[in-house]
């Protein structure tokens, strides 16, 4: 049972693959050794990228793909959204819901 068997009469949308390989995350929590960033410098970055109007799971996106922070949890301590919450800049409407309500609306159209 588990993962195998949920997958079992679904394959992939886009291919006929029914694989259950998935990516993990490293087992070691400790940020990497070539991270040169303070926990300071990346919840500014989180701040910073949030009043430019950035969703946590964007913000995630741009600090991994320009920062080469992979896990914030693991330099900061706490999440994106637990941060921004922190400093007073967390959304409005959980971020899954907005997207869901986007979506309906685009439906409707």
């Amino acid at each position: 049972h588990g993962i195998a068997q949920d997958q079992s009469n679904m394959g992939r949308m886009h291919t006929p693959g029914k694989g259950i390989s998935r990516s993990a995350l490293p087992f070691r929590r400790s940020p990497p050794s070539w991270m040169k960033f303070t926990p300071e410098e990346v919840v500014d970055m989180i701040c910073r990228n949030a009043k430019k109007g950035l969703t946590p799971s964007q913000i995630g996106c741009v600090l991994r793909d320009s920062h080469g922070i992979a896990q914030v949890h693991s330099v900061t301590g706490s999440k994106v959204l637990r941060i921004l919450k922190a400093n007073g800049l967390s959304p409005s409407l959980p971020e899954d819901l907005y997207q869901l309500i986007k979506k309906a609306v685009n439906v409707r159209k």
